[in-house]
């Protein structure tokens, strides 16, 4: 019969060098600490969440700071769930939600962002399948994995930060690879999770979203080995649920939050588009999609595509009386309350902003709830059906009113183009043979890795190989970093020595 201790041992150090020792010892925060101590984790603070603080005259949210607003709210949610009994047996019978293995797997879940948060995910995942002719592409949460695995140097071998098998399987949001693991694939699954249809412009390319590439395949199966016949292979675990929600819920709020504070988010424009749905949802909802096509322009238009996309994608808990609630929620925090007040940098707005963040994830966090049997679309922990539903006009809100926005679309595709034109430079670098000993060490060393995980008989190991070196040196530069490299390269820097080359 298996020992108490065995499953906890195997949530400890399955696929980990470590050795077994004390079992009485807090590896989990032991963890975090090697997270934190990380310099992957230090360049957050120069990488863009939605928009470039450099662009932005104010203080907004980067990378580094909503990894640790992810991690305070997901530490929230996992104390509160393992201190109710009601959840008990059923955390225990899926696998633990162990609050320090939370926190750890959330400030680790953005590692692998490239500079330009999402606009450089997509980028680069072009370029990586397009241009350098890497099946796996690019995927943000696959970067953050192999960078815990495997490109982090500790010591005299690269091990990555040599994380505990709990840990590495609550970073995985997606526990797939783009196209073969698991066996059926859950982009064949109907429907399909969350993030397992392949991408718009590449529909035969496999899942847009996946949480490791084929090279740590071997890691990812030993990270959720613990797990086997507890939960389904394609399934979150608990505290990946846990995490992933917590992501969902800073995503909502504290972006709202940063744009008030920038000044883009005007009371007039959210008012419009909200009451306007208020007052004519009858008529919305009768008219058919066609007809809301060519009314696309009109206020309430929009919100009401949501609700209908909602329905197509989230049958299992989309509801229109939760619907109607949240829209009328939200307007009174958000219309009636917050933007009611123009940001204007004191104490007094401040306070403001920071009650309203308060309210809102307070109110997320105490609805969370856990079940034993999770919508294919859902994981096991989940926020209730009201609140789920204020989380989506949140984030209607921020795409509609921010993302959408022209001077938004024209920045970012300078920022683009930048990422494309640095690629190119550095790939024609890597191919000329008279600079191969002053290729920044970085790269050179990346070269290597890649080349050692590619089979010898890889069709065209060398050019794969440093292929994926260009991704995995790109995606660890700043912002800062990815414009002064491209800068030296262009011969339009003056300065000869930059933070450029510093990875």
């Amino acid at each position: 019969m298996e020992s108490a201790a065995e499953p906890r041992a195997r949530r400890l150090f399955g696929g980990s060098a470590r050795a077994l020792g004390d079992l009485t010892a807090n590896p989990f925060r032991a963890d975090r600490d090697r997270i934190v101590g990380s310099p992957f984790f230090a360049r957050l603070g120069g990488v863009t969440q939605v928009i470039s603080p450099v662009g932005s005259g104010l203080l907004v949210h980067n990378r580094l700071t909503h990894s640790l607003k992810v991690a305070q709210v997901a530490r929230a949610v996992a104390e509160r769930l393992s201190a109710d009994e009601r959840w008990r047996d059923l955390l225990d019978k899926l696998g633990g939600c162990d609050p320090d293995v939370v926190e750890a797997a959330a400030l680790a879940h953005d590692l692998g962002h490239p500079p330009f948060g999402h606009l450089g995910e997509r980028v680069l995942d072009r370029l990586a399948r397009q241009r350098l002719g890497l099946s796996d592409g690019f995927e943000g949460n696959a970067q953050s994995y192999r960078i815990v695995t495997s490109t982090e140097i500790r010591g005299a071998a690269t091990t990555g930060l040599d994380l505990t098998a709990a840990v590495r399987a609550a970073m995985l949001k997606y526990p797939w690879t783009r196209l073969d693991h698991p066996d059926p694939h859950p982009r064949t699954m109907d429907p399909p999770p969350r993030g397992a249809t392949p991408p718009p412009d590449a529909p035969d390319s496999g899942s847009s979203k996946f949480g490791a590439y084929r090279t740590e395949l071997d890691d990812l199966r030993q990270a959720r080995e613990p797990f086997a016949g507890r939960i389904p292979d394609w399934q979150q675990t608990v505290e990946a649920s846990v995490m992933d929600t917590a992501d969902d819920i800073a995503y909502a709020i504290h972006d709202v939050e940063d744009f008030y504070r920038v000044g883009v988010l005007q009371q007039g424009s959210v008012s419009a588009e909200l009451m306007a749905w208020q007052r004519e949802s009858g008529h919305f909802r009768a008219i058919t999609d066609a007809a809301l096509a060519t009314a696309a322009r009109r206020p309430g238009a929009a919100i009401e595509r949501l609700r209908r996309q909602l329905h197509r994608k989230d049958a299992w808990i989309a509801d229109d009386d939760a619907f109607a609630a949240a829209v009328e929620h939200v307007r009174e925090e958000l219309v009636d309350g917050l933007l009611a007040m123009p940001f204007d940098g004191s104490i007094e707005a401040e306070q403001y902003v920071a009650r309203f963040s308060a309210r809102w994830s307070t109110r997320f966090v105490e609805a969370i709830t856990v079940t034993d049997q999770p919508s294919v679309r859902s994981g096991y922990v989940l926020l209730g059906c009201a609140q789920w539903h204020e989380v989506q006009v949140l984030k209607f809100v921020h795409h509609r009113f921010v993302l959408a926005r022209p001077d938004l679309a024209l920045h970012q595709r300078g920022q683009a183009r930048l990422l494309g034109t640095l690629v190119e430079a550095l790939w024609e670098w890597l191919l000329d043979p008279a600079e191969e000993s002053r290729l920044p060490r970085r790269l050179h060393d990346l070269v290597e890795l890649a080349e050692a995980e590619l089979h010898p008989r890889t069709p065209d190991r060398i050019g794969r190989a440093r292929g994926r070196a260009i991704v995995d040196f790109v995606a660890q530069l700043t912002d800062g970093q990815a414009v002064a490299m491209l800068d030296a390269l262009s011969g339009r820097s003056g300065a000869l020595w930059t933070d450029a080359f510093v990875l």
